[in-house]
């Protein structure tokens, strides 16, 4: 009875994530804001995808995040059981690590009314590093998860908040954490420490649900999402500084996490089950859809040139699952 009862109150999260996710116009686009319009695709394209691996929604294996590791293990987290797990593609799904639920059940988390395990990074020896979100501030923050050990949390996270994407700066040692809810981006030394508030832009805030979501660091900046907002966003690290956020692209409805393919974005829109290219100039195509097996994809990871895309399910309630695409590029 809980498992239906946490995964009711998932698919109502989703249904506002469908509602809620069309991007407000204008908002945070300035002079760099490249207007986002469908175009046929000229450089990135999927050559061949199928699902490697479907996952049980009634035990809340519902993956919201993705490490990969060199050997194609992908390393997720699954939001609706508090869990990290192991998935090698076409193979077995080995749980590492559950969170204890609050004593509340997650009733406090904001927004969702659920606890979750969110963004997960994975450095070179092994060691996981992942999100907690549960609405108390004795557990919401983020953890570590040695080879073969047991989480830690080396850092508290406001637990008025939603703690949601994770990016690690490996030149630098540090993490960045978006928050949907408190609609900023915080960062936390590699060791683990006190969180502070790296950026709260406008751009990055809520507008009805959920606001900055995907996280990654590329050539000296912060690149990140606004589900509400439907927007992707760059900004400049200067001596370790927010620069002026440039919004690189609008229109994304549902946009949720993303990778880089070369010059391009891959973008999750989780509402409108797709898989969006995004170019260099803000431009978007579509590149998979519900046709190809997504339902409600979260996160989007590549090594080499295959994509990996994890769908959650929130709203189709029907098979969340890991998608293979084979990408090319011409």
């Amino acid at each position: 009875m809980r498992r239906k009862a946490i995964i009711t109150v998932i698919l109502t999260a989703g249904m506002a994530v469908t509602l809620a996710a069309a991007p407000a116009s204008a908002v945070g686009a300035g002079p760099q804001a490249a207007m986002t319009q469908s175009r046929p695709v000229e450089a990135t394209h999927v050559v061949r995808s199928r699902i490697a691996n479907h996952f049980d929604v009634l035990a809340g294996q519902l993956p919201e995040n993705v490490a990969l590791a060199p050997d194609g293990t992908a390393y997720v987290t699954f939001a609706g059981a508090r869990q990290v797990a192991a998935v090698i593609p076409g193979g077995a799904t080995r749980i590492l690590a559950t969170l204890p639920a609050p004593a509340d059940g997650g009733v406090n988390t904001p927004v969702l009314k659920f606890a979750l395990t969110t963004g997960i990074v994975r450095t070179a020896d092994g060691t996981l590093y992942f999100l907690y979100a549960s609405g108390d501030a004795g557990s919401t923050g983020l953890y570590r998860l040695r080879p073969g050990g047991a989480p830690q949390r080396i850092a508290a996270l406001p637990a008025d908040g939603l703690p949601n994407g994770l990016a690690l700066d490996e030149r630098t040692g540090t993490f960045y954490v978006t928050d949907s809810v408190l609609g900023t981006i915080m960062t936390v030394p590699l060791r683990g420490g006190t969180a502070a508030v790296w950026s709260s832009a406008p751009e990055l805030a809520a507008t009805g649900f959920l606001g900055a979501n995907g996280v990654q660091v590329r050539h000296g900046a912060v690149w990140a999402t606004n589900l509400d907002q439907g927007t992707l966003l760059r900004i400049p690290a200067r001596h370790g500084r927010p620069g002026r956020v440039e919004v690189r692209a609008t229109g994304l409805v549902g946009i949720d996490d993303f990778a880089f393919f070369g010059d391009d974005v891959l973008a999750a829109l989780n509402g409108p089950n797709q898989v969006a290219r995004i170019a260099p100039d803000g431009t978007s195509t579509t590149l998979l859809d519900a046709a190809d097996g997504l339902q409600n994809p979260t996160s989007v990871a590549v090594r080499d040139n295959t994509a990996y895309v994890f769908s959650a399910a929130y709203t189709t309630a029907t098979d969340p699952n890991l998608l293979l695409a084979k990408l090319s590029c011409r």
